[in-house]
């Protein structure tokens, strides 16, 4: 098919990749524009757009698709369809009935679960037990358009938001060559009013760990802010992010350091802290970290 690629960061790569791989032609690559990064400041160009260069693609990253001459621009692609991946801005009507085939989304979670921003992250700080990927035909409400394939996994015990991201992008990629194979034979199903939810933004506010809270609900925080903003504590006056964990037994006032090598107690049991990164210097596993930094039993965080 001719496809029109909408995405930006790196969750989209390996759905760009998956459809050069099965022969589609990709006929223009929509992202958004390179940002400042680094210590210097330098405009980098996105992920999607960095790959798009190294496979020869047409890019094209508008600040809005509102225009009309961005849209006149989009239409005359000629696209059967356009398939988006967290591509982060807002898509007009316009744009969506463009496509011969119109526009299919790509959405980390099972909707109508955790439509919106985060659904990756909120699903781990929820305590979902499953998520999933949908292939959902884009209208001009969030998130709200008829699916049109589905597939679930199950979240682990001690996965993160990154590892979890990997897996989901994975699958992704997958379906949607799934969909375009039977894009003919695709029966839209509407999603249901029952079970909305709305996976916000995640705020750094968010991300300081209160040891007050029951273990499972820190252990949650941290892989779910994990890798990024990464969950954080004090000890002192050191800031210190919490990248990996696990639930642990024991029993001290909230905060107080049980070793073992790294266990920290919480309002109702203990985490067990795995990688961690001062400022600074990079993540590492906690017995590296605690040779350079020792938390000895009784310290308080």
């Amino acid at each position: 098919m001719r496809v029109i690629f909408m995405g930006t960061p790196a969750f989209s790569v390996p759905v760009l990749d998956a459809l050069v791989a099965a022969g589609h032609e990709i006929a223009c690559v929509y992202c958004q524009p390179p940002r400042p990064a680094g210590r210097g400041k330098q405009e980098r160009p996105s992920p999607v757009h960095q790959r798009a260069l190294e496979l020869d693609l047409p890019v094209r990253t508008p600040t809005n698709l509102r225009d009309p001459d961005a849209q006149a621009a989009f239409r005359a692609v000629n696209a059967d369809v356009a398939v988006v991946v967290a591509y982060g801005l807002i898509l007009p009507r316009a744009i969506l009935e463009a496509p011969a085939h119109g526009c299919l989304n790509i959405h980390a979670s099972l909707l109508p679960r955790w439509r919106g921003a985060a659904p990756i992250h909120r699903a781990i700080l929820a305590g979902d037990a499953q998520t999933g990927v949908c292939i959902m035909q884009m209208e001009a409400g969030l998130d709200t358009g008829p699916v049109v394939l589905r597939a679930a996994v199950d979240i682990g015990p001690e996965e993160t938001t990154a590892e979890l991201h990997d897996r989901l992008s994975a699958l992704g990629a997958g379906l949607i060559v799934d969909a375009l194979s039977q894009i003919n034979e695709l029966v839209p199903e509407p999603q249901p009013d029952d079970g909305v939810t709305y996976a916000d933004k995640i705020e750094k506010a968010e991300a300081r760990v209160d040891w007050h809270r029951r273990a499972q609900d820190v252990d949650r925080l941290i892989r779910g802010l994990s890798p990024f903003p990464g969950a954080w504590t004090l000890d002192g006056e050191t800031r210190i992010k919490l990248l990996a964990s696990r639930l642990a037994e024991g029993e001290a006032p909230a905060g107080t350091v049980l070793t073992d090598p790294l266990r920290v107690a919480c309002g109702e049991g203990a985490v067990e802290l795995l990688r961690l990164q001062r400022a600074g210097k990079g993540v590492q596993d906690a017995e590296d970290f605690l040779r350079g930094w020792p938390m000895p039993a009784g310290k308080q965080l």
